[in-house]
């Protein structure tokens, strides 16, 4: 049978076509595909850099990610201060001999001071040849190409991103160039907000730390020593409700105060600072026992404010002999106290904890009493010290006990900073601490 003419025809038009002239939609199908590939992996960059918390980590999977998405052997990210010189470096590809070598920090001179003082991408081919370059400092790796970019937001510069030496050899591209851009941008983005972030942590800690008395305001009486703490939550919003007082009374008695009110923003920072001023208004003029002294406080919530949550322990310490004390006190909803004496384990003082302001003043709240011999340590505390998302309210209260007994030896400042640092400075809730040591 013959063939069709025109599939000979077609034969011969292949036949005719030489591989040179596939060549070149081939190289364009491998860059598109490249192109795709490496948009991919960008995505998930950028996707798996807004989900890291942590500032220094997100770093540096920014700066490794961005060297592997241009290709290149060198890799660093630097973050300039308020003054503009180098606070913090991350990078890739170079090693711990070089830092011993050359310093951790680079200077603001050479090709890295004209991104600082300039700050637009740099795409330099050969190193050695740009105007700018100034020799390598001893130990330092031969670089030939460079690929630089700031880390800008809105006009400020949080620092720069640079890479060099492609490890397939030839110059950075255009593309490169776009790639390394985009995650700048995320840098930028993540440094930023981390700094504002620190500026409002300080501004409403300082806030809160205003509204509390400071250290040599706490009363000095005979054979007493006072320290207290105060610790805010450790995510935002700092701002709270926990505070401690201590004053001395007409009557020359201590007056010991904790409290805490109930949420965690502005609102409950200035009722607790209007809880805490009445209560040492009412506990001066009165000198009447602790629960007195909370009901009437009640009565006034109520009446002025509609009666807002909080829970308080309020407590006179009065001195019987030279090697005794009688401590007096109410609780409104509040922590036990913790007794801590020179020697056996430390115990929480039974009582009825009561029932927090803003309930009702209706209700009766009873006193209790409690002698205490010299040389114990007294450890009155909000909530916070205690509760955590990782156990129940007993277990924290059980640790702090032990804990307590453990440290009753030390100085009472150090006893106290060892009690709030032994969650590593991580509470969930602000944290008051007023803790008093008899002397012997």
């Amino acid at each position: 049978m013959g063939g069709d003419p025109e599939d000979g025809a077609f034969d011969g038009f292949l036949g005719r076509l030489g591989a040179e002239d596939l060549q070149g939609p081939q190289d364009s199908l491998a860059q598109i595909r490249d192109l795709h590939d490496r948009m991919k992996r960008l995505l998930e960059a950028v996707l798996a850099i807004s989900s890291e918390l942590e500032l220094n980590a997100a770093l540096r999977t920014i700066v490794e990610v961005s060297a592997d998405l241009v290709d290149a052997r060198y890799g660093a990210l630097g973050v300039l201060n308020e003054e503009g010189e180098f606070a913090d470096l991350f990078t890739c590809g170079v090693s711990e001999e070089v830092y011993e070598a050359i310093g951790r920090m680079p200077t603001t001179h050479g090709l890295l001071g004209e991104l600082v003082a300039h700050p637009r991408p740099m795409r330099v081919d050969d190193v050695q040849a740009h105007p700018h370059f100034r020799d390598y400092p001893a130990g330092h790796p031969v670089m030939r190409s460079l690929l630089g970019t700031p880390l800008l937001v809105r006009g400020t510069v949080y620092g720069n991103m640079y890479f060099a030496d492609k490890r397939s050899g030839g110059p950075f591209t255009g593309d490169d160039e776009r790639i390394i851009a985009a995650l700048a941008s995320a840098a930028s983005v993540a440094i930023e907000n981390a700094r504002l972030y620190e500026r409002l942590r300080r501004s409403t800690e300082d806030f809160q730390r205003s509204l509390l008395p400071d250290l040599p305001e706490l009363p000095d009486v005979r054979g007493l020593r006072a320290c207290a703490r105060y610790r805010p939550s450790s995510s935002l919003p700092k701002i709270g409700g926990d505070w401690y007082d201590a004053i001395i009374l007409p009557d020359g008695v201590p007056c010991l105060m904790v409290g805490d009110v109930m949420g965690h923003d502005l609102k409950s920072a200035t009722i607790m600072s209007q809880i805490s001023n009445m209560l040492r208004v009412l506990a001066y003029e009165h000198c009447e026992p602790p629960s007195y002294i909370l009901r009437r406080l009640d009565e006034v919530l109520h009446g002025l404010h509609g009666g807002p949550m909080a829970t308080v322990l309020l407590a006179r310490l009065e001195e019987r002999s030279a090697s005794t004390w009688r401590l007096c006190w109410s609780s409104a909803g509040h922590p036990p106290p913790l007794l801590v004496p020179a020697d056996g384990p430390a115990r929480y003082l039974p009582a009825d904890s009561g029932h927090p302001l803003g309930v009702t003043p209706a209700l009766a709240r009873p006193d209790h009493d409690q002698l205490i011999s010299a040389g114990s340590t007294l450890l009155l505390y909000t909530d916070g010290l205690v509760e955590s998302p990782a156990h129940g309210i007993d277990e924290g209260l059980d640790d702090l006990a032990r804990q307590a007994s453990r440290l009753r030896r030390l100085p009472l400042e150090e006893m106290c900073d060892q009690l709030l640092g032994r969650r590593d400075a991580h509470f969930t809730d602000d944290v008051a601490l007023l803790a008093l040591r008899l002397a012997r």
